[in-house]
């Protein structure tokens, strides 16, 4: 491509509403451009990069013996009722009406979807197994888009799916998907970690992340020191390792803090840690006013918290609910006598002589102990920290940042059962077939490579997904000899079929160079002075190495990089 004759941009001075490395650098390099809040154009450079990316999903899915298909994004509303998944999604779908009042969606996701298209070649268990996948644009309206392409609200994302007969089929499925996944992120040259994560919404009986390690991820990748254990932190067990407190049990008693509510504070008031109170927590659980008790100095996971009482969605009760169920303000609460249900974490079992609110403006109890309320369940709830140790071996957990760019579900058969998505067995009795589904965020990919690979004059693409392997510079366009020479090597690179960026600008050289640099052109050659010595300048993005090369070594360097 003769850039004199392309749509191309670069940008000088950083993007002013772009909070990620990646986010700047792809609106700098004119490979992307926001339209809205969590909504980007993809400008042709940044298009090149995309498809790479999709080529190399296809090829490993495809090699997997997957189909792909295309399904619409446009879906009836009663399509998720039916799958009991529209109330789980909530507000982050979009939704519209049709000109005759018919609710409608834009699709999140396609569990639903293909297991409606399954159904019409899954009759007998001779049908089975297969895969399905498509890459199509997906729609979800976040609540705070950020960091680019790493979380918005339009996305293209390959989702793929597999149907099978038991468990044991699904399995197999699922590690073949394993495998491309591998393959996939290693192709795109992503560090990465596969981490265990919350189903979720999408739910089922497991779920895998691939986790690209970025300081800007919004997962916490929790690991371990001593074996290779690795988790979500939103799942993550605290081991339990508290002894108990053998000190005798005091009578509680009621003390007055005035101006004390937060920890610090009522901390500084009783000349404590933060250890020694329980925090009672509220929160609004689909609805309903719930109360948590856990550790003074733990927070609550509310991963944890949303799975143990089966509920889709939680947020801290409004001031007005908390004033109701306490009688008191802000601030206040405890699990003495609050007039709500209190789930505790396990670990307060271990405590005695705790300090909680006294559900009274001004108030803390202190000397309570587990048998001055009755929790209605004791759980694992807090987030794991700082300190805490592996569940598998005991040694010190270590955390990590991620962006989520792959996931992994064993979905069983809840789609089946709520889809009506059923086989006939080798005794002719019908049951509900397996499935698995398997997601990329393409752009999320791309981003994700940026964060990773990058320097402070641009970007660093891995050759296998960079819009160009190789750029042609030339110096000077007055120049006879350089333009012969740059010319008779693009059309070399025309006539081999090799994808090549030719910079035949009337720009001055240290423009030209810094949007090769800014762009992440793998190599480059520069014709220039010494072309007519028959040497032309050979630059390795990677590492600015740069080295004389003769137009033939060229040649066979071009022969060699595109075979």
């Amino acid at each position: 491509m003769k850039l004199s004759q392309s749509f191309f941009y670069t940008l000088r001075e950083n993007a002013k509403d772009e909070d990620s490395v990646s986010s700047n650098l792809l609106v700098r390099a004119g490979m992307i451009k926001k339209t809205s809040n969590g909504i980007y154009m993809i400008m042709p450079m940044g298009k090149k990069v995309l498809s790479k990316v999709e080529n190399i999903i296809r090829e490993e899915m495809d090699a997997k013996g997957a189909q792909e298909l295309l399904m619409p994004a446009l879906i009836a509303e009663d399509v998720y009722e039916q799958s009991g998944r529209r109330e789980a999604f909530g507000s982050n779908m979009f939704s519209l009406k049709d000109r005759y009042s018919k609710n409608y969606v834009l699709g999140p996701t396609h569990e639903e979807l293909f297991a409606l298209a399954a159904s019409m070649d899954g009759k007998s268990y001779k049908d089975f197994p297969y895969n399905l996948y498509q890459i199509q644009t997906k729609y979800r309206d976040e609540t705070r888009p950020r960091y680019g392409l790493i979380r918005v609200r339009e996305f293209i994302m390959k989702d793929a799916y597999t149907f099978d007969i038991d468990q044991n089929g699904l399995d197999i499925q699922y590690d073949k998907m394993y495998d491309a996944y591998c393959r996939i992120f290693d192709r795109l040259n992503l560090t990465y970690k596969i981490v265990k994560a919350d189903t979720g919404a999408m739910g089922g009986l497991l779920s895998e992340e691939y986790q690209a390690i970025s300081e800007i991820g919004e997962d916490i990748v929790v690991g371990c020191q001593g074996c290779d254990f690795s988790s979500n932190l939103e799942i993550t067990e605290v081991v339990d390792t508290l002894s108990d407190d053998e000190s005798l049990e005091l009578e509680k008693e009621v003390v007055y803090t005035p101006n004390a509510k937060t920890i610090e504070e009522v901390a500084a008031f009783f000349g404590k840690e933060a250890k020694d109170f329980v925090k009672t927590l509220l929160y609004s659980v689909d609805g309903k006013i719930i109360a948590f008790c856990i550790p003074g100095n733990r927070e609550l996971n509310e991963t944890k918290a949303l799975k143990a009482l089966k509920a889709n969605e939680m947020e801290m009760a409004s001031f007005e609910d908390v004033e109701k169920v306490t009688q008191a303000r802000v601030g206040f609460a405890g699990p003495v006598g609050i007039d709500c249900p209190v789930y505790m974490d396990r670990q307060i079992l271990h405590m005695k002589n705790f300090i909680v609110g006294a559900n009274k403006s001004d108030h803390h109890i202190k000397n309570v102990n587990c048998k001055d309320f009755n929790p209605v369940e004791v759980l694992d709830l807090c987030q794991v920290q700082q300190g805490d140790i592996c569940p598998v071996c005991g040694k010190p957990l270590t955390f990590d940042h991620g962006i989520e760019v792959g996931n992994l579900f064993k979905l069983g058969t809840k789609y089946a059962k709520s889809m009506n998505l059923f086989y006939t067995d080798a005794n002719n009795q019908l049951q509900p077939v397996w499935m698995g589904s398997y997601g990329i965020g393409l752009e999320r990919c791309m981003a994700a490579v940026v964060e990773q690979h990058h320097d402070e004059n641009g970007i660093i693409w891995p050759e296998e997904i960079a819009p160009f392997k190789v750029a042609l510079v030339q110096i000077s366009d007055k120049d006879e000899v350089q333009s012969k020479v740059a010319n008779e090597l693009y059309d070399y690179c025309i006539s081999h079929h090799y994808d090549v960026l030719f910079d035949d600008r009337k720009e001055r050289p240290g423009v030209k160079f810094k949007d090769m640099e800014l762009i992440g052109i793998p190599y480059r050659f520069t014709v220039g002075r010494k072309v007519s010595e028959g040497i032309l300048e050979f630059v390795k993005r990677s590492t600015n190495e740069k080295v004389d090369m003769s137009i033939e070594d060229a040649k066979k360097f071009l022969d060699e990089v595109f075979k």
